[in-house]
């Protein structure tokens, strides 16, 4: 109601409503006035700083301080010494001990074609002043350095001889091409879809290149070579989803991309989903649509049995609830630990020690990179289980001392809603603490819209699933995605159906061996 300070009512419980009136009001705008400055300060860190969540040693020791003060004043035993934790960045994962850098110049590549050339001295500089003798070699210096070739475009003529005589008239084939009756060949279309989707070379800069090699190829032209190609490819992105589904453990995420729509003023919001395979079966597909509904990973999905990696996101929530779909959850702890870094500054008190026994999570898992899936699951259940049950019981014990719409109140809320699929990773050795390899996977979709900005329709967003699927799977074997690329677009249209899985980038072997 509207309170006129003139004209107050004296009837006291009239009085009393007004006052929880404007206290619930209050509260409302507090939590809203919160919920701004904290996106606020957010836009301004990620604009400014460096994204990372890494603490140091100081601050780990700090936290401790403060979680063994609490410990005491409950009067529970303290926590083990964590003098030599490290806490690992959020988009790593827990990785490995960089490998320290030998000192020197380091050789040079030996696969690299090389050119020797001799320096000599001249024929009047081959006779000593001094003693009137001719010089005789002893010997010879040599180094290496660097030359840069500029990349050519060659054009190929394919000529058929023809033979007749009385009654017929023969004529040589010639191989077939990725995109028949194309100026196109192999090479030149592995060399677009590589510039685009792993170096996320937009069309107009690559035509920007062409034109310095004299050559014109406007954008259009290759963005329908784009288009034919991934029909081209469509087999193999279906044989590398039955891989896929292969796998124990599935991770997913999901990012957005601006998309054209001829029907509205403005570019609309599609989705790109990443799918990433287990060690044992290692691809890495990449799937559009149209919108963030749970159709879309539904439909992916459909036929899939086994865990899926994912963040909290409620298009999961059907999956997992039914039994019959055969879908079990598995949580990321890099999602949880951000909502705690997130809260950090607003309440170090309380978050700190949360983000140190994260930290010793991440620290036994540092221990079991090397492990094998049985000793893993072992170290697991012996010394991440008890951190566990702490953490546990600590977001339990200060559930009610944090505002539940406070970035703390959110951090809580999350880890405590998810804890069965956060902690499932301590009931198999094969599953991760996180889902940041699928996070890394984003990472090239993420760079790359920075420089393409948008897909033109719905059907440049699955051109570019599919390509991207397989530049991402050869990266991730370890494969220049140009030479498989190159090879598999010669050879594909008259390669055995029945025969795809030999083309895969982790079963490939070049045509040339």
């Amino acid at each position: 109601m509207a309170i006129d300070p003139k004209h107050l009512p004296e009837d006291p419980k009239v009085l009393q409503q007004m006052v929880l009136d404007l206290m619930a009001q209050l509260d409302r705008e507090f939590c809203e006035r919160n919920k701004i400055e904290t996106l606020l300060r957010e836009l301004l860190d990620a604009r400014r700083n460096r994204k990372s969540e890494q603490l140091s040693a100081d601050q780990l020791a700090l936290f401790a301080a403060a979680w063994q003060a609490r410990q005491a004043e409950a009067e529970t035993p303290a926590t083990p010494d964590d003098s030599d934790d490290d806490d690992t960045a959020p988009g790593a994962g827990s990785p490995a001990a960089p490998k320290k850098r030998t000192g020197g110049r380091q050789p040079l590549p030996r696969h690299l074609k090389r050119e020797r050339i001799v320096h000599d001295l001249a024929d009047s500089e081959k006779h000593c002043a001094a003693c009137q003798q001719d010089l005789r070699p002893i010997g010879e210096e040599s180094s290496e350095r660097y030359e840069y070739i500029p990349a050519q475009l060659t054009v190929i003529e394919d000529v058929c001889r023809k033979y007749a005589c009385a009654c017929t008239v023969k004529t040589a084939t010639k191989p077939p091409q990725p995109i028949e009756k194309s100026t196109a060949g192999a090479s030149l279309l592995a060399q677009v879809i590589v510039a685009k989707n792993a170096d996320h070379l937009p069309l107009h800069r690559q035509e920007k290149i062409f034109e310095r090699h004299g050559v014109d190829i406007s954008r259009q032209t290759m963005c329908g070579w784009l288009a034919q190609c991934a029909d081209l490819l469509k087999p193999l992105y279906g044989t590398l989803q039955e891989v896929l589904f292969q796998s124990k453990v599935i991770g997913t995420d999901d990012t957005s991309v601006k998309v054209l729509d001829v029907t509205l003023p403005f570019a609309r919001t599609g989705r790109i989903w990443p799918y990433y395979g287990d060690k044992d079966h290692p691809v890495i597909l990449y799937d559009y649509t149209a919108t963030r509904a749970r159709a879309g990973p539904e439909e992916f999905l459909k036929g899939y049995r086994g865990y899926l990696q994912a963040d909290a996101y409620g298009g999961y929530d059907a999956f997992f609830k039914d039994p019959a779909r055969g879908l079990i959850e598995v949580g990321c702890w890099a999602h949880a630990r951000r909502y705690f870094h997130k809260a950090l500054e607003s309440d170090q008190a309380r978050m700190g020690p949360a983000l140190l026994l994260i930290a010793q999570l991440y620290r036994v898992e540092k221990q079991a990179q090397a492990l094998a899936s049985e000793d893993r699951l072992r170290l697991r259940q012996v010394q991440s289980q008890p951190i566990l049950d702490k953490l546990r019981d600590y977001l339990s014990e200060i559930q009610a001392e944090v505002l539940p719409k406070s970035p703390e109140g959110r951090a809580v809320r999350y880890t405590l809603k998810n804890w069965t699929a956060l902690t499932r990773y301590c009931e198999h050795g094969d599953l991760e603490i996180d889902n940041n390899a699928t996070e890394r996977a984003i990472r090239g979709v993420a760079v790359g819209r920075n420089n393409w900005i948008f897909f033109g329709s719905d059907q440049g967003g699955h051109t570019a699933a599919v390509l991207r699927s397989c530049v991402a799977s050869c990266q991730r074997v370890g494969i220049n995605p140009f030479t498989w690329l190159k090879d598999v677009l010669s050879r594909i249209a008259a390669h055995p159906i029945t025969r795809l899985a030999e083309l895969l980038p982790h079963n490939w072997t070049p045509a040339q061996a």
